[in-house]
């Protein structure tokens, strides 16, 4: 693929968050004090409607006590299961905010899902860099590669670093397999050829994921793999099974799923950069709740694929 060249290999620091099963990443330049954060998470309580940023605050410490610069803030995708803390963190650090070009296919799917208005942009404009299949930024010294993995979603991306991987929502820990494909723009045929991108790195190259769940007969949570460990025991795509083998099994797995607690305030957040929706007339900051909508969508009406479908060929066109 081209990925690998000689490149400094990152510094990471990992934290996990039990309450939504996510990983975050503070990934530094070993040649100089700048590093990014990866998928980063606001504490949110569903049944109260109150945000707190104790999560976020560890990873504020880890970047003060090591005198830390922090040149971006950026999500692997639109997370579903969790609010990004993005903009709290960007403007801790002066930071820039970025995610793949794709979301501005999320964007027109679930802006109108939620009846944004006409005030809501649906062209990533809220972030400050949209980053393109094999795009390359930097993190100090460090290059960084990008591919775009979309399955789960189609904004999905990975960042190659040095020997690292940050893949988000495409692998999971080789016991527990792989990400749903089964949400509005999901397929299990581009989750499939997602993950033979990234396992097509060298065997060598550390994965970091962005979920974990602990696989039965497993106690401890883990959020770090290899490229070997998967295609050895992945037990969804480990093995060399065949993309009809596993979008069949994706399939069918998916259809047994519910949706994440957390869907409908994640996704009215994430779209928006991590942002809150805008005060209403009282001053204060109003959630949506769109009745059967995401239930309806994610029994996969045909009609609403081909418009997917269609979004999705003219942003590749671009």
């Amino acid at each position: 693929m081209g990925f690998m060249k000689k490149n400094l290999n990152p510094e990471v620091f990992g934290f996990f968050d039990e309450c939504t099963n996510a990983a975050s990443y503070i990934v530094k330049d070993p040649s100089s004090k700048n590093c990014a954060i990866i998928d980063s998470v606001l504490d949110f309580d569903v049944s109260s409607g109150s945000i707190k940023t104790i999560f976020a605050d560890k990873l504020i410490k880890k970047v003060s006590e090591n005198e830390l610069v922090v040149e971006w803030v950026i999500e692997t995708h639109v997370h579903a299961d969790h609010l990004s803390a993005a903009p709290y963190l960007a403007k801790q650090f002066s930071a820039k905010i970025g995610i793949g070009s794709n979301i501005s296919v999320v964007q027109e799917v679930f802006g109108k899902i939620f009846n944004a208005g006409t005030e809501f942009q649906m062209d990533g404009s809220q972030f400050d860099r949209l980053f393109y299949d094999r795009d390359q930024f930097q993190i100090g010294n460090m290059s960084v590669d990008v591919i775009h993995t979309p399955g789960h979603t189609p904004a999905c991306v990975t960042y190659v670093i040095g020997n690292s991987a940050f893949i988000g929502d495409t692998l999971f820990m080789p016991d527990f397999g792989t990400a749903r494909a089964d949400f509005p723009g999901g397929s299990a045929d581009d989750l499939y050829n997602s993950i033979q991108k990234i396992l097509s790195l060298p065997e060598e190259t550390r994965l970091f994921l962005c979920h974990d769940y602990k696989a039965p007969g497993r106690n401890d949570f883990c959020w770090e793999t290899t490229v070997l460990e998967q295609k050895q025991k992945n037990v969804h795509v480990g093995g060399g099974k065949s993309q009809k083998e596993f979008v069949e099994f994706r399939k069918e797995r998916d259809k047994k799923l519910g949706m994440p607690k957390l869907i409908i305030p994640s996704i009215q957040v994430n779209m928006r950069a991590g942002n809150l929706p805008p005060k209403e007339e009282d001053g204060e900051h109003y959630l949506k709740i769109p009745i059967n909508k995401i239930y309806q969508l994610s029994k996969v009406d045909p009609w609403f694929l081909n418009q997917i479908k269609e979004i999705v060929d003219e942003e590749n066109k671009i």
